[in-house]
Parts: structure tokens; sequence; C-alpha cells
């Protein structure tokens, strides 16, 4: 019985990330018949699932996530051939609430290992088949309908810094422009996005004692602003 749960589960995971699979590649491949990339490639093994995308003459590297309050999140590595890193939080979990899911990534992971090892991620999206549906109704105000492209919502998207917060050196960390991005400008004119689709993230960086902390702010698009307090980053070694 124990094994017989054991093989459910795989299979279970192994469904799943065919799901996340065939949604990223059909945005991909829809892109790429738009003309809005050059082409695309699947580079991951295992249970990462990874993809290389290249648009005229930059490579952007895309590394696939389910739910952003995962420790699965705290695990990246930039490639040294990434001209644009993206995250893709892809969360099955019909209860999981949009906002929540998103802060959780940017504040309480993504921007502590950013600045703790020192690799920039350019950027975030969060889409998966579930948004926009009963289950997941989607927070933002709906943009024009998506019928040619068969999606229900827009991605939401957030720029991150284009440099590492350091309390000495680079104590605020700006966000990317918001036409900086070659692959998020082509899914915001692939899926008619609007300013409630784009967000933008600054991280800021200080040192209080022995402590480092550090401080994120999210400008989101036309719904104002976001702001953490000061945070330890505990695993720091200083």
């Amino acid at each position: 019985m124990f094994q017989s749960a054991i093989e459910r589960i795989r299979g279970t995971q192994s469904a799943t990330t065919e799901i996340k699979r065939a949604f990223i590649e059909n945005v991909l491949s829809y892109l790429q018949d738009k003309g809005l990339i050059k082409k695309w490639e699947f580079r991951g093994a295992g249970e990462r699932h990874d993809y290389e995308v290249r648009i005229g003459s930059i490579t952007c590297i895309i590394e696939a996530k389910g739910c952003l309050d995962g420790n699965n999140t705290n695990i990246f590595e930039r490639p040294a051939n990434a001209n644009e890193f993206v995250i893709w939080s892809l969360c099955q979990n019909p209860g999981s609430n949009p906002r929540h899911n998103a802060w959780s990534g940017i504040h309480t992971r993504l921007s502590a290992e950013i600045i703790h090892r020192k690799q920039i991620v350019d950027g975030l999206i969060i889409w998966d088949m579930i948004c926009g549906t009963k289950g997941r109704p989607c927070p933002k105000i709906k943009s024009p309908s998506l019928k040619e492209t068969g999606q229900k919502t827009q991605p939401c998207l957030y720029l991150f810094p284009s440099t590492i917060a350091d309390p000495r050196n680079n104590p605020i960390a700006k966000s990317h422009g918001t036409r900086q991005l070659k692959f998020f400008n082509a899914l915001y004119e692939a899926f008619y996005c609007s300013k409630s689709d784009l967000n933008t993230v600054d991280i800021e960086a200080r040192m209080t004692g022995n402590k480092l902390e550090r401080r994120t702010t999210i400008n989101t698009g036309d719904h104002g602003m976001i702001q953490s307090g000061w945070t330890e980053i505990k695993r720091a070694k200083l």
C-alpha cells in the first residue's frame, strides 16, 4: 500500500508538471507565431522545467515555479548566458490567494535570496491556467477580450531591480524601466496587457547594527504602492 501511494503521488506530480509545461509552451508558441520571439527551447530536466527564449540578439531564460510561498522559490540559479532571467509562477492550488502568493514570493523569499546570493532576477510572471476561473477570480481590473489567444486573463508582470541592493554600495536598487525587458514587452503586446498588469519592484538594503535588512516596495500598476517594513535577512553571513 505504501509503494502504491508513492507511485500515485509521482503520477500526480508528473501530470501537474505536464500541464504546467503545456501552458508555458502554448504561450511561447503563440509568441513565436506572432513574430514577437525568434525561437524557444525546453531546457529542463527532472523537477526543473526551464526555457530558453531568443528575442533578436538576446537570450531570456525562464525558470518555472509553483506557488511562491514554498521553499522551491528559493532555489534558482541565473545562467551565465542569460541577458534576461525571469521566474514564472504557476500555482495550481485553487485556494491560493494571488495577492498573498505574490507578496510571499517577492518580499519574503526572492528579495532575500537576491541580496544574500547576489543573483539578479530581472522579472517575475504570475500566470497559469487557473487564473480567471471561478476557483480563482482575477483581482485585477479586466482588460479587453482575449478571444484570439484563448486566455481568460493577462499575465501579472513584476519588473525587478536591474542591480543588487547593497547597504554600502547600492542601498536602493531600482526596478527595470517598464519597456526594458524584451520578453515582458512581447507578453505585454501579445496579450493586450494594461497598466494594471505591470508592476515595478524596488529593493532596499541597510545595516542595523550587525543585521542585514531589506525593504521591498511594489508599485502595482495603476493601483498604488505596497511597501514592507524593514526585515532581517537571517541567513546572511556578515
